[in-house]
């Protein structure tokens, strides 16, 4: 091999004998051959494919960049000549071809046939470098067709030279580069190759991706949107935010035609186009009027539970209690036994003895599909591959489980292998959902809480049956969020949902992990078991947890817009804000914009079906007060429908006597949904 300096990339493939047949003019229009090296480098995050001629391999300041528009008539030019004054060791080494990454743009020109002005021999013309982020496809030779070449195609549609191989090894490129985009045969030409297709079905795959690149983690998402979400999310937005952008000023924002779809297309069927979806309605501008300023109360203590529990157990003024527990949440000591009943495990109106025989049959159950998966021998699971993958899954999550509660420390912690037995568990209950990353998320706070297998298990799958639409493969729950979400957040502020959209952030994909598993990667652990408690209310309208997500934007709205943020930096902030957000700071938030959006005179039919409300043309004042002048709100089955509730005082003081918050004459009405 030909020396080629210094090389601080680590060099991934290398291949001397890499031509360009170019024609110059000087040779009636026959080839000129220019040899060349053809390196693929890995770098920090990212990785570059790099050909320059032999004669230029030692002398960086040879590189050529593009520049780019809305043409994709290239020009080569060489870099700008500020970039050759900065010292010869700088120069002479790779770090100055890296600079270049970032810079990859291309000029407008009329189309030539090779003809760019001469560089020194008229051979450095040719160089060039590009980061596969850039590659959109590769065309190949046909077989049997002389030497084989590659064709690089760029975003906008910028082809660069052919390569010709006169060595052979254009398929170890290939091989090489697929380590780190996926690439599959165009249906219109099988010659073409192209880059980071969706066409696979949605993998379940776990990998260890806190131990590997950036860039490999770039690819996983687009392979593996659960895992790349929970695992390695900040690793994915640092990488787009500082690899795309990279470490120079003046390229501190997302190029025009980088990654605006990035998420959209990484996750498979999530992206969105209203047109296309139903019940999609255009959200004009409404005024909301004035939002109330809600206060929360103090936890629900033991002393409160007890008083509303009759001698046989029952639980008296179900609506009651959940209207407490939804604006205080519960003392720690019951979380035990109320989240059974939040949860559904245990029916509100069930008497301690028929609460104590439910438990019987759900610990029999509970044992006889646990021993139908303990039961299976190697060699039978070696032939049950779904059943082989769901124990690898699980055994990975488990060992990802978040250590910072003294219940799960430590490797072979009891914690831990209880919620692999749960998992592996919930496999024989529903296997064919199975388990899918980021349910081991669901399951640790409740088995910290229940301190027992058998309920934790019962009231995991409780929690499963309303959160399962998130982990189906075509993920068509998530999708329905989002958009449920955009909807919210434009009556809300449509000021800042233009702005979000014109940073091609418009459909708030960076709040996937959000929706995904409720906040808990958001919030610390006790924190999330308060936020959770609150939401198993059903208090107090349907899909409460997209006015959650609401008040946070809404906090972090100013920032975004005074600064500038583009779509790297929003996505950065939004992903940073994770155990900075304070829970009761938000639950009032979100409290005080439903009861603003209740209020609303003319509230917008797709808002109403989201919340859970009566359409504002049948929610007249006659028809939503009633006898009742107080009764703002009431619920599907088993909803509070009275007002009167216990407030902090202003002096900080908890106030237990009655305190009436007055409803408006416009208020609606929630229906079941």
């Amino acid at each position: 091999m030909a020396a080629a300096g210094v090389v601080s990339g680590k060099i991934i493939f290398e291949q001397e004998g890499v031509y360009i047949h170019s024609s110059c003019g000087k040779t009636n229009d026959q080839d000129s051959l220019i040899s060349g090296i053809l390196r693929v480098l890995e770098k920090d995050a990212e990785v570059i494919v790099d050909w320059r001629p032999l004669d230029d391999a030692l002398d960086s300041s040879s590189i050529l960049y593009a520049r780019k528009d809305s043409s994709s008539v290239v020009e080569w030019t060489q870099a700008p000549k500020e970039r050759a004054h900065r010292g010869a060791e700088h120069l002479n080494s790779y770090e100055a071809e890296w600079d270049m990454v970032n810079t990859v743009s291309f000029k407008k020109k009329p189309h030539t046939n090779g003809d760019a002005s001469s560089h020194r021999n008229g051979k450095s013309k040719w160089s060039f470098q590009f980061s596969l982020t850039d590659l959109k496809s590769i065309k190949q030779n046909r077989e049997g067709m002389g030497w084989s070449y590659l064709v690089f195609c760029l975003k906008d549609d910028v082809v660069l030279p052919a390569l010709h191989f006169h060595q052979g090894e254009s398929k170890l490129l290939i091989e090489s580069l697929e380590k780190y985009v996926m690439l599959c045969d165009s249906p219109q030409d099988k010659r073409i190759l192209l880059v980071n297709c969706q066409n696979k079905s949605l993998s379940q795959s776990f990998e260890n991706l806190l131990d590997e690149p950036a860039y490999g983690l770039i690819q996983k998402i687009k392979k593996d949107p659960y895992t790349a979400t929970m695992v390695g999310f900040s690793k994915v937005t640092n990488y787009i935010f500082d690899s795309l952008r990279g470490s120079d000023p003046s390229t501190h924002q997302r190029p025009p035609s980088e990654m605006a779809d990035f998420l959209s297309d990484a996750i498979p069927g999530l992206k969105i186009n209203q047109q296309e979806e139903p019940g999609f309605e255009v959200i004009t501008r409404i005024d909301l009027g004035e939002r109330p300023v809600v206060q929360r109360r103090e936890p629900v203590s033991l002393e409160e539970w007890t008083k509303n529990v009759d001698s046989e157990g029952r639980i008296l003024n179900v609506d009651n209690m959940k209207q407490m527990i939804f604006r205080g949440g519960l003392s720690h000591a019951l979380r035990k036994q109320a989240w059974k009943f939040l949860l559904g495990y245990f029916p509100w109106d069930s008497t301690k003895e028929e609460r104590a025989q439910l438990q019987k049959q759900k610990t029999d159950e509970y044992f006889r599909m646990k021993l139908q998966w303990k039961s299976v021998s190697e060699e039978q699971e070696k032939r049950n591959s779904r059943l082989r993958d769901y124990r690898s899954l699980i055994e990975k999550d488990v060992n990802r489980t978040d250590r910072t509660n003294k219940f799960y420390e430590g490797q072979d912690n009891p914690g831990l292998i209880l919620l692999h037995d749960i998992l592996m568990t919930y496999c024989m209950y529903d296997f064919d959902l199975g388990y899918v990353q980021g349910m081991s998320d669901l399951l640790s706070p409740l088995l910290y809480v229940m301190e027992n297998e058998v309920d934790a298990f019962w009231c995991f799958a409780a929690y499963m049956d309303q959160m399962h639409h998130n982990f189906e493969e075509q993920m068509q729950g998530m999708k329905t969020q989002l958009i449920q979400l955009s909807t919210l957040l434009r009556l809300l502020d449509s000021g800042f949902c233009s702005y979000l959209e014109s940073q091609d952030s418009g459909y708030l994909y960076f709040c996937f992990r959000w929706l995904l598993i409720r906040f808990k990667r958001e919030f610390s652990f006790l924190d999330i078991l308060r936020l959770w408690e609150v939401m198993w209310t059903e208090l107090p309208c349907k899909n409460f947890h997209l006015l959650l997500c609401c008040a946070i934007l809404e906090s972090e709205k100013q920032q975004i817009m005074e600064k500038h943020y583009g779509f790297n930096e929003i996505l950065k902030h939004i992903n940073e804000l994770s155990m900075k957000i304070d829970v009761e700071d938000i639950l009032c938030k979100a409290e005080a914009i439903s009861l603003q959006m209740v209020k609303c005179k003319e509230l917008p039919q797709a808002v109403c079906e989201i919340l859970g409300l009566q359409d504002s043309e049948s929610a007249t004042p006659d028809s939503d007060v009633g006898e009742d002048e107080n009764a703002s709100l009431s619920r599907p089955a088993s909803a509070f429908q009275s007002n009167t509730l216990p407030t902090l005082a202003a002096c900080g003081a908890r106030d237990d006597s009655p305190t009436q918050m007055p409803a408006s004459p416009n208020a609606k009405r929630l229906t079941p949904s």
